[in-house]
């Protein structure tokens, strides 16, 4: 058995998210963001890696769903964007586990498979911190520090550009196309459905019409 693993999932307020989904149909957003996060969640708690899954979110609906799936909830984050988000949900862990590291996931990952998380924090455990960028090689979908490391994310925007300047370490192995496809506008979801998304997206995309 290898290093296990805390792993944050950080979701914002439902109704504020995705909203570059928006020509789906502005109310479809917080339905498919909810899913989204239910199957990220769900990969997460499947792979033998992670010791527990986190949900770092204020929002009822999101704590109610998650927590149903066996993610611990950590609310109360200071609500001043991603990163402080993140590093709050942090903390919580390295309380609740301190031998284990710290990944944090984007909630945005509907075509995630637990060995492709595993195969990715088996590369994690052997660098301080690290990282997995997405699809387009612009953004960040995972972020690990390794027991003892800084955990100092820098999501949101170039991400990867700068997770490079801040001395993390890229792990670009070629296996990993749902860890690395995060759904932020119709075509990314298409991609995914491509590879093909869990049960809770395909759920939402079949009784939502898409």
């Amino acid at each position: 058995m290898g290093e296990l693993w805390s792993v944050l999932v950080p979701v914002k307020g439902l109704a504020r998210a995705k909203t570059r989904l928006s020509p789906l149909g502005g109310a479809l957003r917080s339905e498919l963001a909810l899913a989204f996060a239910r199957d990220t969640v769900t990969a997460a708690a499947a792979c033998p890696r992670v010791g527990e899954v986190l949900a770092v979110t204020g929002d009822p609906l999101a704590q109610r769903a998650l927590a149903e799936l066996g993610a611990s909830v950590v609310g109360g984050e200071p609500g001043t964007g991603l990163n402080p988000a993140l590093e709050y949900g942090a903390a919580a862990a390295r309380l609740r586990s301190p031998g284990q590291g710290v990944c944090a996931l984007s909630a945005d990952l509907p075509a995630l498979r637990p060995e492709e998380l595993e195969r990715a924090l088996d590369d994690a455990a052997r660098y301080p911190r690290s990282f997995v960028a997405d699809a387009a090689g612009v953004g960040t979908t995972l972020y690990a520090a390794a027991p003892g490391a800084e955990f100092a994310p820098a999501f949101e925007g170039p991400s990867r550009r700068r997770h490079l300047r801040l001395g993390a370490v890229e792990l670009s192995r070629a296996d990993l196309p749902g860890l690395r496809r995060d759904a932020d506008t119709p075509a990314d979801l298409d991609a995914a459905r491509g590879l093909g998304v869990g049960r809770y997206t395909a759920a939402a995309l079949e009784r939502l019409g898409l």
